[in-house]
């Protein structure tokens, strides 16, 4: 049960909570008086915390979290600008990994990480399956292969244009194109009818793959096997999501290989300006 309270004791009425609250569902009749939830407040509320976060005091709390209960802004440990622009420009897709496995606990902190993405209304909807055993991983890289061999005969034109006879050709010399020996895939996947699934997947992964690199770990997007995972049978039975779901976007995770030295250069961004 979603219930909004206030500490008259620690409340100053500054109306903060009033004003963060995405829903409007918080008012102040006065500034003398206390915060409260409109009528329908329990039935609009969208349990996002903002107002219990805004709050320096302590003095707001939902039925689903209390001030108590959410870890404190530690400010001294945010980066700076000078530090975040070199972080998000360094960043490189990792496709070559060490064979060293990465520990199940580090694995979990990047999806704890993750969690804390935005999604729309708050919905939370993504669901995680974590491919921990690299033979799994190369079994899968292999149905996407299976795939592509089948492509070919099947849609020739856009076999072709995707390149897909190269794919297998480098499969087949024992090169692997597909999850490049990752030993770890992480695939998100939601129910196949919530809205707005596809774009809270893709922030909630980049969370995921930028926490990798500060952890000192690779990854890269895995989009062949995104392209299969709702379109190809084999690969559906062996990924086998809980019924009603389907799979969003898939990372591959590992220690990288070699280390990069330089920012590569991008092109200029086209903007126009209103």
């Amino acid at each position: 049960m979603i219930e909004f309270m206030v500490d008259e004791a620690k409340c100053t009425r500054c109306g903060m909570c009033v004003l963060e609250c995405p829903a409007r569902i918080i008012k102040m009749k006065g500034e003398d008086t206390l915060p409260f939830w409109i009528e329908t407040g329990e039935e609009l509320c969208i349990n996002c915390g903002h107002c219990v976060a805004v709050c320096a005091l302590g003095a707001v709390s939902l039925g689903t979290m209390k001030p108590e209960d959410c870890a404190p802004i530690m400010r001294n440990l945010l980066p700076d600008a000078e530090q975040v622009e070199p972080f998000l420009k360094s960043r490189r897709s990792i496709r070559a990994y060490k064979e060293r496995p990465v520990s199940r606990e580090m694995l979990a902190k990047l999806i704890d990480i993750a969690r804390y993405a935005p999604s729309g209304h708050n919905s939370q909807p993504l669901h995680w399956l974590v491919i921990e055993d690299a033979t799994e991983v190369n079994r899968l890289a292999g149905l996407v292969i299976d795939s592509m061999r089948a492509a070919i005969k099947s849609a020739p034109d856009i076999a072709a244009a995707l390149q897909f006879d190269r794919m297998v050709a480098s499969w087949d010399a024992g090169i692997d194109l597909i999850l490049r020996g990752a030993p770890h895939v992480i695939i998100a996947h939601a129910y196949k009818d919530m809205p707005l699934a596809d774009q809270n997947c893709h922030i909630a992964l980049t969370y995921l793959e930028l926490a990798a690199c500060s952890l000192g770990l690779g990854a890269c997007w895995a989009g062949w096997l995104q392209m299969v995972m709702t379109s190809y049978p084999p690969m559906i039975e062996a990924l086998r999501l809980p019924e009603g779901h389907v799979g969003l976007g898939a990372m591959m995770i590992g220690y990288p290989r070699h280390r990069f030295s330089r920012i590569p250069l991008r092109e200029e961004p086209p903007i126009i300006w209103r």
